[in-house]
Formats: structure tokens, sequence, C-alpha cells
């Protein structure tokens, strides 16, 4: 942090610093100033696409939904192909209560780069949520032949599993889950429920 400081004394005009700065303070968890430091890059520098993403991460952390959605959109604007820039928009939008156009988003990020597991996971959880079990299952599914030891993904496949009545099948989903990370309550409630209905 300091040596970066240093880095925008001698020369205050570098918005790549002021951006780099933020992401410094981000990883400190200092909110606040990581956007102040995204705000002054994007000031020098309008077009710096990396700091409107990171300005909308920062922006969706601190709860102020609209500003991120306005960021991260600005992001995509000035350089289309950043897949984590569609994914993150998929994100915003899903906690907005726009799920179709979330979709639409995480669709967009896998277009551009298909083997991206988050986008496939968070798009299988769109679904879900959209009712479309079947297409949910596949894309969760696509999440984990990526990254086998996703274990959101695998408790989130249980909780579609059970969904569609597919209760041993279910319940495999949920084990992978708790043996890759037994601190997902998710898992533990759904085997649980599980249990608890046929009579374990």
């Amino acid at each position: 942090e300091l040596s970066t400081r240093k880095a925008i004394e001698i020369k205050p005009d570098l918005a790549e610093a002021h951006s780099t700065l933020g992401n410094i303070l981000n990883d400190l968890e200092k909110l606040q100033d990581a956007e102040f430091s995204y705000r002054k890059a994007i000031e020098i520098k309008p077009d710096l696409a990396e700091a409107h993403y990171n300005l909308g991460n920062i922006l969706n952390d601190l709860g102020k939904l609209q500003d991120a959605e306005f960021s991260t959109r600005k992001a995509i604007e000035i350089k289309p192909d950043l897949a984590e820039a569609h994914s993150n928009l998929g994100t915003i939008l899903g906690d907005l209560d726009k799920s179709k156009e979330a979709a639409l988003s995480y669709r967009k990020a896998i277009e551009l780069k298909p083997d991206y597991a988050e986008a496939h996971y968070n798009l299988g959880n769109i679904l879900k949520e959209l009712g479309k079990l079947q297409e949910a299952e596949l894309s969760i599914r696509k999440a984990i032949e990526i990254k086998p030891d996703f274990a959101e993904a695998h408790s989130s496949l249980g909780s579609i599993l059970k969904d569609l009545g597919k209760s041993k099948e279910a319940e495999l989903s949920y084990e992978e889950a708790l043996n890759l990370d037994n601190t997902l309550d998710e898992a533990k409630a759904g085997i649980g429920k599980i249990l608890l209905k046929t009579g374990k």
C-alpha cells in the first residue's frame, strides 16, 4: 500500500496506480477507501474498464446495487469481452430480482469463457429460481465437470435433485459437498431433510 501511495505522490495523474491502490485496499477490506481510489482512477482515465469493473464489485459489496449495476455495465461497454464483468452483472441483477436478465448475463459470460465454472454455477442457481430444474441441473453439472472440487456446486446440485424427486442422487451430492467442505449449512440441512424423510 505504501509503495503504491508513494507512486501516486510522485505521479498523481497515473490512473492505473489509483486502480492498483483500490485493489490493495479492497484486499485489506477498506471498501470505502477502495471505492474512492477506483473513482479517482476513473476521473483520470474514464475508459479504464478494470476500474469500472472493480468499482462495481465494491459497490455491490457495499449494498449499492443500482450503482454497482451502472459501473459494471460501463465496464462492459468499454470492454465487451470481459467475461467476469458479465458474470458479476448477473449476480447484481439477481440481487435486484431481475432473474431473467441475470440468466442472460451469465450466458454471455459462458459464451465468452466456456470453462467459467462460477458462471455455470450461478446460471444453474438462477435457472432453479426460475423453476427450470432440468436446465439448472445441466448448468450445475457443467460447473462440477470443470471444477470437480466445487463444494457449493455439489450442494446446489443436491438441492436441485431433491426438488426433482431424486432423493438418493441428492443425498450423494450433499455428501460430496460436505466431504469437500463440512461447513456448508445448505448441504447439512438438505441431507438432514432427506435422512428424516427416508427414516434414517
